[in-house]
């Protein structure tokens, strides 16, 4: 049975699926946790609000996406729309994220982390509870996937595609190509910008960033702002995959990953984030490829995630590419 199950696997056209989708999930975690990763690698701020935040993205994405998107709209039509509401998610939550670092992070960076886990833990309540309300008042399911915003996805996003002998899923290519375009701009503006540099200076050493005049106050408001905008905007794209959906359970199925992602990676850098998705991705796949056809514990794919951290903390408690203290204000 394991012999005839492996021989299936190492097929060509498996294999080649396997790896698509792993590249797929791969981009789906870097856009979750690079948010992530900038507000827990520089700040130090264990922001357990992240997966409600980028079910909110999910959910305005989607309404926008509702609102705009009708019968006549075509593939182009749906295809711009779609990117016009990522910007519009991007911009809405970047405010949020400021208006949350100022008014409720910033007083409690001189106590102990407990009360940095517990505000934000009692802010994902507050956020989903709100978000079950709203959806009750306008008779909508909160439980389940809202219909109606994946309905918007384009026609050709739904089928599959043959690559020579490999099937595949246009919509895991379309999410690759996002993923690797969110890889460049964050990349950039790190490594390009004088922002980013001061992003990586008060990354590595945030009282001598402050010493040599860099408003470390401001660059914390900025990052957190920025993380919660990039939580948004990949809820906006997880909207149209049925394998997540617009639902208030998405936040907690966005959290655990997106910590393990960052906790891999390692704390403040951006790199060890995109080898820790690429690692967590390919790995997700090849267990959900053998849960689907031959393992019949459901729970597989996500032990073996954990699994992953577990040995990362033994082995390399760091992570993959962290470096020792640092991380923090």
């Amino acid at each position: 049975m394991i012999l005839e199950a492996l021989a299936d696997f190492l097929t060509l056209s498996e294999l080649g699926s396997v790896f698509i989708e792993g590249l797929a999930k791969s981009a789906l975690y870097v856009m979750i946790a690079s948010g992530l990763t900038l507000i827990f690698g520089l700040m130090g701020v264990l922001n357990f609000a992240h997966g409600s935040l980028t079910m909110v993205g999910a959910y305005l994405g989607g309404l926008i996406m509702v609102l705009t998107v009708t019968q006549a709209t075509g593939t182009v039509g749906r295809l711009a729309l779609f990117f016009v509401a990522i910007v519009a998610v991007f911009g809405a939550l970047t405010l949020l994220g400021g208006a949350i670092e100022t008014r409720v992070i910033r007083p409690l960076y001189d106590r102990p982390p407990i009360y940095q886990i517990l505000l934000t833990f009692g802010l994902t309540l507050v956020i989903d509870e709100l978000v079950r309300i709203v959806l009750g008042i306008y008779g909508m399911q909160p439980l389940s996937d809202w219909n109606a915003a994946l309905a918007t996805k384009p026609q050709f996003l739904r089928q599959p595609a043959a690559l020579g002998p490999i099937d595949v899923r246009w919509l895991a290519v379309f999410e690759i190509l996002l993923g690797l375009l969110t890889v460049a701009l964050i990349w950039g503006f790190l490594t390009r910008t004088r922002y980013g540099l001061y992003i990586r200076a008060g990354s590595e050493d945030a009282e001598m960033a402050s010493a040599l005049g860099i408003d470390v106050r401001r660059v914390f408001t900025v990052v957190f702002a920025l993380g919660v905008g990039l939580a948004g905007a990949a809820g906006t794209l997880l909207m149209w995959d049925v394998s997540w959906g617009a639902s208030v359970p998405l936040a907690a199925e966005t959290l655990l990953p997106a910590f393990i992602v960052v906790i891999v990676g390692g704390l403040g850098t951006f790199r060890g984030t995109v080898a820790a998705s690429l690692v967590v991705g390919m790995t997700d796949s090849v267990m959900t490829w053998w849960f689907q056809n031959y393992i019949t514990f459901t729970g597989l794919p996500e032990l073996v995630l954990f699994l992953v951290l577990v040995v990362t903390l033994i082995v390399r408690p760091q992570g993959l590419f962290g470096v020792e203290g640092v991380g923090g204000h």
